[in-house]
C-alpha cells in the first residue's frame, strides 16, 4: 500500500469494514474514520438535521466521514501494479501531499450499498463540511424520489418570470439551456453581513426579486428542463438542511461562477421545502430578513 510521511493509505472498502457504522434516529447510516477533526457531537448534529422523510429514501446509502478521500491508486501513481489499483483510497490523517490529490467525496459500492466517503479535512469550516454532506444527500434523495409537482411549478414559474440567479452552477446552466436564453441579469452586489443571526437560521436581505416579461419566444428543451428542476430541488433541500445545522448569511451561498438566486425567490423555495419536510425534533427553520444600508 502507498505510504508517505508515515501515513498508510487504506482501501475504501477496507475502511467500510473497519469503521463501525451507526444508524441515527432519523435513519441515516454513517461512520467516522481516522483523524477527521470532527467531534462526535458536531457530526451527530449534522446527521440529525436530515428530516426523517428525506432520510427514509436513503436506506441504501452509508456516509463515511474520513480525513481525505483520494482517487484510484492508479491515478495517484501510474506505476502501481497493485491488482487493487482501481480501488478508491483513504488517508486516515492529513498530509499536505495527499491533500493536493484529495477530492471532496467519492462513491463506492459495497455489498449493494452505496458508500459515500466525504473528506472532512478539505473543508475550511463546519459550514463547508455540512454543505458538502447535504448536497450529496439532496441529490441522492432526488435520484430516489424525483421532484414534487408543487416544487416544479414554483421553480418553473420563477424561471418564466426571469427571476435572476440560481442555486448552483448546474441549475444555472440547465435553466439557460431549457429556456434557450441566459437566466436573467446578474444580481445586485451585496456585502457580507457583519453579524450573524441566531443559530439554525439563514439571513436574507429584504429586496424585491427583479421580474420581467414571461419568456414565451424560446423553444423549450424538455430534457434540460427536467435536469434543471432536479438540480434546483436538490439544491433547495441542501440549503434548507444547512440552515437547520449552522447559522449563515445569504451571501455565504454565493459562488463566483454564477449569480445567486434572488433572496425572495430563494426564500420561497426554502419555505416550500420546509413544508414538504418539517424539521425533526430539535432543529428550527427560520429565515430572518435585514435591509441593506443605503
Amino acid at each position: 500500500m502507498l505510504q508517505i510521511a508515515q501515513i498508510e493509505l487504506k482501501l475504501a472498502l477496507e475502511v467500510a469494514r473497519l469503521a463501525p457504522l451507526q444508524q441515527a434516529p432519523n435513519g441515516i447510516h454513517y461512520a467516522s474514520y481516522g483523524e477527521t477533526q470532527l467531534s462526535s457531537t458536531d457530526l451527530e448534529r449534522m446527521v440529525l438535521a436530515v428530516p426523517r422523510a428525506v432520510a427514509a429514501a436513503l436506506h441504501r446509502k452509508a456516509y463515511y466521514f474520513v480525513p481525505l478521500t483520494l482517487g484510484d491508486a492508479s491515478e495517484i501513481d501510474p506505476r502501481q501494479e497493485d491488482p487493487d489499483s482501481n480501488e478508491v483510497l483513504i488517508a486516515p490523517d492529513f498530509s499536505a501531499k495527499w491533500s493536493e490529490q484529495a477530492i471532496c467525496h467519492r462513491n463506492v459500492s459495497c455489498n449493494g450499498v452505496e458508500c459515500v466517503f466525504i473528506s472532512t479535512r478539505l473543508m475550511q469550516d463546519r459550514f463547508a463540511l455540512a454543505f458538502e454532506f447535504y448536497i450529496n444527500t439532496g441529490h441522492h434523495f432526488v435520484d430516489a424520489v424525483g421532484v414534487p409537482e408543487s416544487f416544479s411549478s414554483l421553480v418553473w414559474s420563477q424561471a418564466m418570470a426571469n427571476v435572476r440567479g440560481e442555486t448552483s452552477q448546474d441549475a444555472w446552466d440547465q435553466r439557460a439551456r431549457a429556456i434557450g436564453s441566459p437566466s436573467g441579469p446578474p444580481p445586485i452586489n451585496m456585502r457580507r453581513s457583519p453579524r450573524r443571526g441566531n443559530a439554525g437560521s439563514s439571513s436574507l436581505p429584504a429586496t424585491n426579486a427583479a421580474r420581467s416579461n414571461i419568456m414565451s419566444d424560446h423553444a423549450l428543451d424538455e430534457k434540460a428542463r427536467t435536469e434543471y428542476l432536479e438540480a434546483a430541488f436538490a439544491d433547495a433541500i441542501a440549503i434548507y438542511m444547512l440552515s437547520l445545522t449552522v447559522d449563515f448569511d445569504y451571501t455565504e451561498l454565493r459562488e463566483r461562477e454564477y449569480p445567486l438566486l434572488a433572496p425572495q425567490a430563494l426564500a420561497e423555495r426554502l419555505h416550500h421545502v420546509a413544508r414538504l419536510f418539517p424539521p425533526n425534533d430539535g432543529p428550527e427553520f427560520t429565515i430572518r430578513y435585514r435591509r441593506r444600508n443605503r
